[in-house]
């Protein structure tokens, strides 16, 4: 078989060909777990934001070893998922955690090192085999990455909550809601930048409120496509009601033959007040857009009380009847 040159690749085949380059060499002393994140990390999309401290030669000491100390938060008291939430808190306030603009500063800045420092190495291996130290290198960088942003998410999973009950959409699952704004609490802190010397959370609230606001734009279009609500009754067959329908239209030309024919043996008072009242026989034949009369009305034609229009239609409907019955029976 004739390999492709790498030319001929598409971008993200010589993306996928570097990545097993890159793993020959070391996916056999790599757990499963270690080996995904090392495929996630060098295919995927790996953006950081840039700050001038980045560039000095004593970097890594000023972001992390001066960095100044970050409390802990505890996100036990987010659930999320229920309706009923409200802004009850544990009596020593530890689910929310508020920090200063220094401490803010440095989390930020420990994060985007750490993804800058991904890109890097990503960068300097492009096209190599990948040494173990090299993978190592970039497992721990990448791994440092990913515990400073959901430590960063965890301190501000209040924003959601707070933004979500500000705009509450009735016509909007809750839960769906704060999915919609923990995601976008996500890409705010891999958006945010540090040096422009706003606070977090004003940038973040803007975010969230934008992704709450495409969310019902999206659900309104879709209500507007589907404005009725599922019903299980549409679900059923219609069978029946065809099969219904399709044996009263047969029963009803049966009865026009019968009465056309006089087979049921109707007296001529039987079949007029029938025809009258069902406008059915020759009162169709002599006027197709007749329409049926009233027991009083037939009772006017034919000189009786309606009363007895209503005896007579009886009788008649009873002869009509067993012949039907009978032409079916036979």
């Amino acid at each position: 078989m004739t390999s492709l040159s790498s030319s001929q690749l598409s971008p993200l085949q010589q993306v996928q060909r570097n990545t097993q380059v890159h793993m020959q060499s070391s996916s056999r002393r790599l757990s499963p777990d270690d080996q995904k994140s090392l495929k996630l990390v060098l295919e995927g999309k790996y953006e950081y934001v840039k700050h001038p401290t980045f560039l000095a030669d004593d970097a890594v000491q000023r972001i992390f070893d001066q960095a100044p100390a970050m409390p802990r938060p505890d996100t036990s008291w987010y659930h999320p998922v229920m309706d009923s939430i409200t802004d009850d808190r544990p009596a020593n306030n530890t689910g929310t955690v508020l920090l200063n603009t220094e401490q803010e500063r440095a989390l930020f800045l420990q994060f985007n090192y750490s993804r800058m420092m991904v890109c890097n190495l990503r960068d300097a291996v492009a096209g190599q085999p990948l040494t173990d130290e090299q993978a190592a290198e970039l497992l721990k960088w990448h791994g440092k990455s990913e515990q400073y942003r959901a430590l960063i998410a965890q301190m501000n999973l209040a924003l959601v909550l707070a933004m979500a009950k500000r705009v509450r959409m009735s016509d909007v699952d809750f839960s769906d809601l704060i999915s919609e704004g923990n995601m976008a609490l996500l890409r705010a802190v891999d958006k945010f930048d540090v040096s422009r010397g706003f606070k977090f959370s004003t940038y973040a609230c803007r975010a969230i409120l934008k992704a709450f606001s495409r969310t019902g734009m999206k659900f309104s279009k879709y209500r507007q496509l589907f404005p009725t609500d599922f019903d299980p009754k549409l679900e059923k067959s219609d069978f029946m009601a065809n099969k219904r329908a399709t044996h009263e239209t047969d029963c009803v030309d049966e009865i026009k033959t019968i009465i056309k024919d006089n087979t049921a043996d109707l007296s001529e008072i039987e079949r007029q007040v029938i025809e009258h009242r069902f406008a059915l026989g020759r009162r169709r034949d002599l006027n197709p857009d007749s329409t049926p009369l009233t027991l009083e009305q037939v009772g006017k034609i034919i000189g009786v009380t309606k009363e007895r229009v209503r005896q007579i239609q009886n009788k008649a409907m009873e002869k009509i009847r067993v012949s039907l019955e009978g032409d079916f029976l036979t």
